[in-house]
Parts: structure tokens; sequence; C-alpha cells
């Protein structure tokens, strides 16, 4: 049997990893439309502590407690607790393809806001990318037949915070992504906590299934794309973030009869375009993963 080379494997893994997150949010869509925001995040950051739990053993619980720049690591953790509280707020009324798509944008927000919270340069050709970006997620923003108020502001605040996230991570490239993963459950399961008795209802059998496969699933697509990331060169894989929007039409028309609007699409073109350019430019750009 031939062996697959290393990035062939990457490419394998990632291409995984993306159909992970797909179905995981999709399985959220479904649950938070039956169950608060809060008890779907309680019940799915328990799932994935279990799962992270045999890698925090081996990299040494003590060690989670000696991180760099303690007061980074907390707003990172804030980021990223405000960044899922959003995405569930938005996919819970908005099509699942439209609230990945402008999760997707997330590198463009990115690219625009390195050069005053990072003192990076931007040259022409990286704003060029970003202003038809932006223009991208202006068309993507159109009026939809199931627009939400709440959860449009829920999917603007939720991209931000994520690009937030990432920034503060290219911070904190000295900290183990155990120790990342560890602290972002921790943060989004005390949130989940605190939330969890407004609107809690019991979950039927099959719905406690689901619940903690989104923990897992979630888990499981993490530790896909961080193992990409370490066989493959982040510049060949970071194209293939973009079919997850590709999975999150075909779910979403599989699961909720969601029908991609022309407005949604073209503005989509247009965030993959500026993405796909910026993730090919030398300087890398940041894989998504909601």
């Amino acid at each position: 049997m031939t062996r697959l080379s290393g990035a062939t494997l990457g490419l394998l893994l990632m291409l995984a990893g993306m159909f992970l997150f797909a179905l995981n949010d999709a399985m959220g869509k479904w649950l938070v439309a039956s169950y608060g925001v809060g008890q779907v995040l309680l019940i799915r950051s328990l799932a994935a502590l279990i799962v992270l739990a045999p890698f925090v053993w081996a990299f040494g619980p003590r060690r989670l407690f000696s991180l760099e720049r303690p007061w980074l690591q907390a707003l990172r953790v804030a980021f990223s607790t405000v960044e899922v509280f959003c995405f569930y707020l938005a996919v819970r009324d908005l099509p699942l393809a439209d609230v990945m798509t402008w999760w997707l944008a997330s590198p463009i927000y990115v690219a625009a806001l390195s050069p005053l919270l990072l003192g990076e340069r931007v040259g022409l050709w990286r704003w060029g990318a970003v202003i038809v970006g932006f223009l991208g997620v202006i068309i993507a923003l159109g009026p939809s037949g199931a627009v939400s108020p709440v959860a449009t502001t829920a999917a603007i605040v939720g991209t931000m915070c994520f690009a937030l996230m990432m920034i503060t991570g290219r911070s904190l490239r000295g900290t183990p992504d155990t120790a990342l993963v560890f602290w972002q459950l921790i943060g989004a399961g005390v949130a989940g906590a605190i939330a969890a008795p407004i609107g809690w209802a019991p979950p039927k059998a099959l719905d406690w299934v689901l619940l903690g496969l989104l923990g897992v699933v979630a888990m499981t697509a993490h530790l896909s794309v961080n193992r990409a990331l370490k066989l493959a060169d982040a510049t060949l894989i970071a194209p293939l973030q973009y079919t997850l929007l590709i999975w999150a039409m075909i779910l979403g028309y599989l699961f909720f009869g969601d029908v991609p609007r022309p407005t949604m699409l073209l503005g989509a073109l247009l965030i993959v375009g500026s993405g796909l350019a910026l993730s090919l430019y030398p300087r890398r750009a940041p894989v998504v993963g909601p």
C-alpha cells in the first residue's frame, strides 16, 4: 500500500476538518431551535473537554496555569466566548450558508486591523483585496426572507470578535494549541453555565446524543485542522477553508431547506476571492474554524 505524503495527508485532514466544522454548525443550528444557546454551549463544552482530557494530561495540567501574558490569554478567551455565543444566536434565525459566509470574512477583518493592532505593513495589493472583501460582506448582508435584526447584529459582532480572537492568537504564538483550546472551552462553558437556566429545556434522548456529539465533532475538527497545519504549508491548505461554504450550502439545503440567495452567492464569491488573494500572498492569512 502506498503511503500518503505529509502534504497530501495534510490536505485530506483539512478537507475533513472543514466538513466536520460544517456538520458541527448544522447540528448546532438544529439544536438551538429547541434549546437555549447557553444550554447548548454548556453541554457542548463539557463533551469537548472530555475529548480534550487525554491531551491535557499529556500536556501537563500544571502548565495550563503558567502561560505567557495571562491578560492577553484572558482577552482571547473573552473574544472567543462572545464569538461562539454570537454564532449560535445568528445561526438560530439565519440560513447556515449566510452565517458561514460572514464568518469566512474574518481573515479580511484581520488584514484590515493588523496595521493598527499588530503594526504590520499592508501593501496596496492587500488593501485592494480587503476592499473587495468588505464589498462582498455588504452585498451578502443584503435583505433575505429570514432577516432578524438580533441575528444580523450577532453575526457582525461575532465575526469581529472572531477576527480579534485570531489577532490575539497571533500574539500568543508561543502558547501550545492544547492550552489555547482548553481555556477557550472553559470560557464558553462558564458563560454557558451562567446563561443555561434561561430557557432550559430537558433534552430528549436523541438530543442528548446530538448535544454530546456537538463537542466531540468540534474537537475532532480542531484537531484535524491543527494536524493539517503541521503536515502541510499553510499557504497550500488555507484556501481549502472555503470548502466550508460549499458544505454549509449542501447541509443547509438538505436539513433546513435553505436555498442560497443570489446576493449571498455574489457576496460569497467576492469574499472567497478576497480571502484567496490574502492567503496566497506571502504574508499568511489565518485559517478559519468556527
